[in-house]
């Protein structure tokens, strides 16, 4: 979710030990962001179009290795 402080609000980012930046940051969703919204200390926002996009992980590959068919 990507947040910024309302007007004249400085908001702690307990995540990162800062402030929230006027120009807002993506934070991991949590009841503390939650919390923020419903008291109006933040607004969710859109990140800036030069905002890194984050990229999906993918699944890991299996540890165990694939079986093999029957013996013939």
């Amino acid at each position: 979710m990507y947040l910024k402080p309302a007007t004249g609000r400085t908001v702690p980012d307990p995540a990162r030990g800062d402030t929230l930046p006027a120009q807002g940051r993506a934070v991991e969703p949590s009841q503390y962001w939650q919390r923020r919204l419903i008291d109006g200390d933040v607004t969710e926002g859109a990140p800036p179009a030069d905002a890194p996009v984050a990229t999906p992980r993918h699944a890991p590959t299996p540890s165990t290795p694939p079986t093999k068919g029957p013996k013939e």
